[in-house]
């Protein structure tokens, strides 16, 4: 359900087209929250349907893209989403299930997949990095913009523990190969 809460908050922050929502998503909120171009077209119908956000009124000017804005009742819907008890999700993740199954048929490939995951981590911590360099000097943070780096902080915080840990699981596996 919080693909429509990306959007309604995407929607909030500007009023914007599906195409734009969508390289939006690609650049900033699909770094936590990834959808297809597909899902946004088809969420926008559904919130549009459910009286969530309308279509920016006038007819859109020649070659654009017909905006959206949030209504109301979209407000309301967010904010008593943001309000909202939800449990932590349970980890799911591949790498961990491979790690766990070649403790019984044995290690032969799994480092060289280590050292690829590590290397994506790294890479995406240097993007976040460079983000973080770019979009929030020190000293800048105020309003919407703390929680905006607050957001950012929890990315970067986790590539440094996914860092870690698979640097550690390589260790390990140097040390004594099953």
């Amino acid at each position: 359900m919080s693909l429509p809460h990306a959007i309604l908050t995407a929607l909030l922050e500007r009023p914007s087209s599906g195409l734009e929502l969508t390289r939006r998503f690609d650049k900033s909120i699909g770094f936590f929250w990834s959808a297809t171009h597909q899902q946004i077209y088809r969420e926008l119908a559904k919130l549009e349907q459910g009286g969530l956000i309308r279509a920016v009124p006038g007819p859109p000017a020649r070659g654009q893209k017909k905006e959206y804005e949030v209504l109301p009742a979209g407000r309301e819907e967010l904010a008593g989403w943001v309000a909202e008890r939800q449990d932590p999700k349970p980890v799911r993740d591949a790498l961990l299930l491979r790690l766990r199954a070649a403790a019984v048929v044995g290690t032969a490939g799994l480092d060289a997949e280590l050292e690829r995951h590590l290397e994506l981590h790294r890479r995406q911590l240097a993007d976040y990095a460079a983000i973080e360099e770019r979009d929030f000097p020190a000293g800048k943070a105020d309003g919407e913009n703390r929680l905006h780096h607050l957001v950012l902080r929890a990315g970067i915080g986790l590539e440094a523990t996914w860092i870690d840990w698979l640097t550690e699981a390589r260790a390990e596996l140097a040390a004594d190969p099953l």
